[in-house]
């Protein structure tokens, strides 16, 4: 599955209510560090930040695990599957 259509299926599953599974590789600029593949269970995006808020906000992703209840984000170019397929750059 192609990365941008990937996106654009979370985002309408997201509004309908349904959850989705994804995983990503995670990222941490600030601190140039990694903790690897991050798997979601049970996810539904949420409203992203503004770019007043994140320098990257065009690039980010926010969702709410819905397993622990906490909101996250991941980088969009980082994303590796959803729901069960792989993701590509095409």
């Amino acid at each position: 599955m192609d990365l941008f259509d990937a996106i654009h299926e979370m985002r309408r599953l997201s509004k309908e209510g349904v959850p989705f599974s994804f995983s990503f590789m995670s990222c941490n600029l600030s601190k140039g560090s990694s903790d690897g593949i991050i798997e979601v269970s049970k996810a539904r995006l949420i409203a992203r930040e503004s770019a007043a808020y994140h320098v990257n906000a065009d690039f980010v992703e926010r969702y709410m695990d819905l397993s622990t209840g906490e909101p996250r984000h991941f980088y969009q170019i980082l994303l590796i599957s959803f729901n069960g397929q792989m993701v590509t750059l095409q």
